[in-house]
């Protein structure tokens, strides 16, 4: 057992065993910006070069390029948490700042290890604000001073604590984890309002000014490290060789929540094609100890076993299947590590939404730049809108390449004709090449039914008929209603009619405006970056005039009073308030709701009885470049998801007057909503 020393000495790592030099306490091998001893860490961060030298270590571990806002915080927020540690004799405590979790999904502010009383670690996790005064919302959310709704800090450190809590696996060492928030501007007072009292996270302390002034002996205290002494350099590097790897108990909950939701219920292929994937998994993933994930030495080991591709339409149900998989595989196969991922940060945000209750569940959806790291460290991997995932060159994505090399199980879900950027792709018959000469075994299952569109095949049929070969009129569909607008005022009209009835209702509409994405500091409206310009037709039309609108809010907006105006961007289909706001491609792809309303804009016109492809009118940086020819089949793969997002109802109006006239010559006019919404939705078609 590791001797405790009086508070404010901490006892310095032995001078003989592995880990004493300083190299070796720099965490080398850790996603982070800065690791080493408290005191190493500090002098350094007094050096010229700390700021640079924390970014380049930052982009290695996939972090990305941090922002300005990022750099900011660290030069106000770290020198005063630093100097602290060093007062209250924590200097040969190990610290990582910015510690990510795997697959980067969550960053840490600060990272304290250090050796218990008991024998076994302490892990402090410290979250750092810069703000002072802030009115609290709810239990998740805080508004400060300048207006900014954030995540309330308690609860948000409560769920980083969460994280080391649940995917401790098997044979780790033992864990007493800690947390603490650090408010180092704000003054008592400030800090007391967001103490809240609830239980399980009373033992969370809010420290402010005054507190980093407390002595010594009683700051060690309030940091939560008044009975650790410093570890060893073994200790240090028992801690950064784990692999962390979710709980049986996360995966069951979580799993349930999943297969449980109603939103994500099967019928017909999917169920069959959910039975020959479990089928499957039973053969390729073998029974393995709980939380085992691959057996010592196999991390990043080649991979047998086989590569499931399933391929299906909009409204087929891919991701409805691809979720309760994962849930199976949670459930049924807890020491693989499943994990879901999908490129679409839009969907990856609804996942997490509905997988909220359970703070430690964000780890398993890894984001889409994880997914080379995440292929080296589970067993099975479930891959949704793969079409998306980001290529640089003519092969098969080498994100997806080390999938397929590295995963024993890989079910792969995708449209070839959802590909909307020159910039990703990724078809069947690479995947299927590329398996095959890897000595995989490969399946192939097609989803052909439609449980969007009211399950009206005969409506994705029209629209694919419209975009790809001969229009043809619309003749109907018991149940579905598809009509144009004249104009965009009566199409928000319909929205709103839609919306006061109860049902979910968005406009989307073709990237030709520019996306203001900044807004002023206490801003309470969006910029109405849209104008459609709507002339007088008729003397019954009135005078010509222009619809403004704006498009999703980047971040999420809100009132004074912390009610939501508008919501996130990925969340725009289904939180409050996005009816009014217009998405695009981005924020509806891979989603649903009951009544679309489409606007065809400038970039695609019907122009001498075909499709043209504008892209001098797209606003898009990844495809503005394009010739014309090269730009039309991405811009008719986008309309094409655009107008197949609605489950009952769809209203379409294009700017170009030609376009319009030609829709208006196929579709019969509109019903009414009461009429196209007496159905409820079928679910199943996410």
């Amino acid at each position: 057992m590791a001797e405790q020393i009086p508070a404010g000495a901490v006892r310095k790592a032995s001078a003989a065993g592995p880990g004493t030099g300083r190299a070796e306490h720099a965490g080398l091998g850790v996603a982070c910006a800065a690791a080493g001893r408290v005191g190493e860490v500090a002098a350094r961060l007094k050096g010229a070069s700390f700021i640079g030298g924390c970014v380049a270590r930052y982009r290695a571990a996939g972090f990305g390029e941090p922002g300005e806002g990022e750099l900011r915080s660290w030069r106000r927020s770290w020198p005063p948490l630093m100097a602290a540690l060093v007062r209250a004799g924590l200097s040969d405590v190990q610290v990582y700042l910015e510690y990510g979790t795997p697959g980067g999904s969550r960053r840490l502010d600060a990272l304290l290890v250090a050796a218990g009383p008991d024998g076994g670690l302490v892990l402090v996790v410290v979250e750092l604000k810069q703000w002072q005064s802030c009115r609290v919302l709810d239990d998740q959310r805080v508004m400060r001073s300048d207006g900014q709704v954030t995540a309330h800090p308690v609860f948000q450190v409560a769920s980083y604590r969460s994280f080391f809590q649940h995917w401790r696996p098997a044979g780790a060492p033992r864990l007493d984890v800690r947390a603490v928030v650090v408010l180092h501007n704000a003054t008592a007072a400030e800090g007391r309002t967001l103490r809240p009292g609830v239980p399980a996270v009373a033992d969370i302390p809010v420290l402010t000014r005054e507190d980093l002034s407390a002595p010594a002996g009683e700051l060690a205290g309030l940091l939560g490290c008044a009975d650790v002494v410093a570890p060893s350099g073994a200790e240090v590097a028992a801690f950064e060789a784990i692999r962390w790897a979710p709980s049986t108990r996360l995966l069951d909950q979580v799993g349930s929540v999943l297969q449980g939701s109603t939103a994500f219920a099967l019928v017909g292929d999917q169920q069959d094609a959910f039975v020959r994937i479990r089928a499957a998994a039973a053969r390729h993933l073998p029974a393995q100890a709980a939380g085992a994930g691959r057996e010592s030495g196999q991390e990043g080991e080649k991979a047998g076993g086989a590569v499931i591709t399933v391929a299906g339409g909009p409204g087929s149900g891919k991701t409805a299947l691809a979720v309760r998989l994962l849930g199976h595989l949670m459930r049924a196969h807890p020491a693989t590590s499943p994990r879901f991922v999908t490129p679409s940060g839009t969907l990856r945000a609804h996942l997490l939404d509905a997988a909220r209750s359970h703070s430690a569940a964000r780890e398993l959806f890894p984001p889409a730049s994880a997914l080379r790291s995440a292929a080296r460290q589970v067993r099975a991997i479930v891959i949704d809108e793969a079409q998306r995932i980001r290529r640089t060159g003519p092969h098969l994505p080498t994100d997806l390449a080390a999938v397929l090399e590295y995963v024993p199980l890989a079910v792969i879900f995708l449209d070839e004709r959802q590909i909307i950027r020159p910039d990703e792709g990724a078809t069947v018959d690479e995947i299927r090449a590329a398996a095959r000469n890897l000595g995989r075994i490969h399946h192939h299952l097609e989803l052909t039914g439609s449980f969007r569109c009211n399950g009206s095949a005969a409506y994705t049929t029209w629209v694919d008929a419209l975009l790809y070969g001969t229009p043809v009129p619309w003749s109907g569909q018991a149940g579905y209603d598809l009509a144009v607008c004249d104009d965009p005022f009566h199409l928000q009209e319909w929205i709103d009619q839609a919306t006061a009835a109860g049902h979910t209702a968005r406009t989307t509409a073709g990237f030709c405006w520019r996306w203001t994405r900044t807004r002023p500091r206490g801003a309470t409206v969006l910029p109405l970056d849209i104008h459609i310009d709507v002339p007088a037709t008729t003397p019954d039309t009135g005078p010509a005039r222009t619809w403004h609108a704006a498009w999703n809010a980047a971040d999420t907006l809100t009132g004074p009073d912390g009610a939501p105006i508008a919501p996130h961007s990925q969340l725009w289909a289904s939180h409050t308030g996005g009816h009014q706001q217009i998405g695009c491609i981005y924020t509806a792809q891979g989603l649903e709701y009951h009544h679309a309303g489409v606007i065809i804009g400038p970039d695609l016109t019907w122009t001498d009885g075909r499709w043209q492809g504008h892209p001098d009118q797209s606003h898009d940086n990844n495809l503005r470049h394009l010739t014309p020819q090269q730009y039309l089949p991405y811009a008719l793969n986008t309309y094409r998801v655009l107008l197949t997002r609605g489950t009952h109802t769809t209203r379409i109006h294009a700017t170009d007057p030609t376009t319009h006239r030609m829709l208006s010559q196929l579709i019969p006019p509109p019903q009414a909503i009461s009429t196209a919404t007496e159905k409820r939705p079928r679910r199943g078609g996410v």
